[in-house]
């Protein structure tokens, strides 16, 4: 686990070549194992890979988003926000299981952070994801993740640049 840590990376640009279909079912599978507060499950995981609706959901910020485009899927990370307090908690770990997942896969993979985040002006992130994915009004986002094979190779953070005052002591 501990080199998966050290090796994930936000990756922003993927190769043109399809993820297969039973890497997709590993990964439906790690979201639904992913740990829950009082095994409440509020999450939903919409798994996205046709290429119009990804086009379509790399528009959902107005930065920060747009690499989502050339990913062959991405998992929009939301919850029934009725069925827990710390939904946006459990739906949290839910996205970093899933980018754990796809590291040990070998995809690569970056967050985009959707909730209280803004799609224009007027309308916010989370309007405008459940706009184009048809999803209820009681259904909150939380994220969304991009994965695809990747084109790019970033190198590791250093464990000289690893933050070590953020250690408290007690």
């Amino acid at each position: 686990m501990l080199d998966l840590l050290r090796k994930r990376r936000s990756v922003r640009r993927y190769r043109d070549e399809e993820i297969k279909p039973e890497v997709v079912e590993l990964l439906k599978e790690a979201a639904l194992r992913s740990p829950t507060s009082r095994n409440f499950r509020p999450w939903r995981f919409v798994f996205v890979t046709d290429r119009e609706k990804l086009a379509a959901l790399s528009r959902a910020k107005e930065s920060g988003s747009s690499f989502l485009a050339g990913a062959r899927l991405g998992v929009v990370v939301c919850a029934d926000e009725e069925e827990s307090d710390v939904w946006i908690e459990d739906c949290s770990i839910a996205s970093i299981i899933l980018q754990l997942a796809g590291l040990s896969l070998g995809l690569g993979s970056c967050w985009i952070q959707i909730r209280l985040r803004m799609h224009a002006d007027s309308v916010t992130s989370e309007e405008y994801v459940r706009s184009v994915l048809g999803l209820p009004e009681n259904i909150r986002v939380e994220s969304m993740i991009a994965f695809g094979c990747p084109d790019e190779d970033l190198e590791p953070v250093p464990a000289t640049e690893l933050q070590r005052e953020k250690i408290l002591s007690s």
